[in-house]
């Protein structure tokens, strides 16, 4: 089969189009014939090298690269009853969905309701689920909480922003220019700022009267997280899930203590899909709120499966507007 793998870390010149054998579903696993695979920041942290370390996320050289994928199911190991050859399926945090074929853990396979297009089910596992655990797990909006999502034009952010108007709550956002500023203000955001011609903290301080916003939502990381901090109200939480301008190393407790006594996290997604009823709840959310046509799903851009290194360039150009995908050749 076609795959993408990588035999040493570096830039996105690293992503080569290789030949490798098509995997056998071991006992438990189902094989997934792939269409597409979504393009993520994690990718990049795998791909680069951020992640060698990290104990949830392994990364052996040489490695297909992709965690999140859709297809239909091609074959089923021993002991997969409750599936069946033909199914359409999603799944996420399996590495190795940049590639024709994948053996995955059946129960980490989602069925794809027929009224649910293949990309759009691919957009909302990994980013969807994220956006869930985010909104609904590390801090349960609901209505008097106001929230700020930073970056909330792209994938994650979109749907972050709408699942918190779901649940009440009121969205500042930011976002990078005025065309971005108008996805966010399309998908609910209450206020949006431009944050390179705005201080963020200052705009927030006087959106809220000084207050600060009960949490932050934050994947920009190194640039944005000391703001972030202040710009929570006492005892706020700030969520650090991401880095698309380099990952956060450090955070000062006094600073936490300054800022109003708050809290800071660095969730991974895996342990939010820490059971099958935990991902297939999180799924089922997700899937009805598409269906009831309150949760859009915008794709950006489709690249080929060949053309996997220049869709991770444009990731890191923060160009994004939405949803990245490789469609993946028969």
């Amino acid at each position: 089969m076609k795959a993408i793998a990588i035999a040493q870390f570096g830039g996105p010149e690293q992503l080569k189009l290789m030949d490798m054998p098509e995997p056998k579903p071991a006992a438990g696993e189902a094989l997934v014939k792939l269409e597409y695979a979504g393009i993520n920041f994690i990718d990049v942290y795998m791909r680069s090298g951020h992640y060698a370390r990290s104990h949830t996320y392994q990364t052996p050289l040489p490695m297909t690269i992709g965690m999140e994928g859709g297809g239909t199911i091609a074959a089923l190991g021993d002991g997969v009853t409750d599936l069946k050859v033909g199914d359409r399926v999603a799944y996420c945090i399996v590495r190795g969905s940049y590639a024709q074929y994948a053996a995955v853990p059946a129960w980490k396979l989602v069925r794809v309701p027929d009224n649910v297009p293949l990309p759009v089910a691919t957009a909302l596992v990994l980013q969807g689920f994220t956006a869930h655990y985010l909104s609904h797990s590390v801090f349960a909006l609901g209505p008097g909480h106001t929230c700020l999502v930073h970056a909330a034009a792209g994938g994650v952010g979109q749907l972050l922003v709408q699942l918190a108007r779901l649940r009440g709550a009121t969205v500042i956002a930011t976002a990078g220019n005025t065309e971005k500023a108008a996805i966010a203000k399309s998908r609910g955001a209450d206020q949006v700022i431009l944050y390179r011609e705005t201080d963020f903290r200052e705009a927030v301080m006087t959106i809220t009267g000084g207050k600060g916003v009960d949490v932050v939502y934050d994947a920009i990381g190194k640039d944005t997280i000391s703001r972030s901090i202040r710009s929570l109200k006492r005892r706020g939480l700030c969520v650090n899930y991401g880095g698309a301008s380099g990952l956060v190393q450090s955070v000062e407790p006094l600073a936490l203590a300054e800022a109003g006594s708050v809290y800071f996290t660095r969730p991974h997604l895996a342990d939010y899909l820490a059971t099958a009823e935990e991902l297939h709840g999180r799924a089922a959310d997700l899937f009805a709120a598409y269906s009831a046509g309150q949760l859009a799903v915008t794709i950006d851009h489709e690249f080929p499966l060949a053309e996997a290194s220049a869709a991770h360039a444009y990731l890191e150009a923060r160009n994004t507007k939405g949803k990245l995908l490789l469609k993946v050749p028969e």
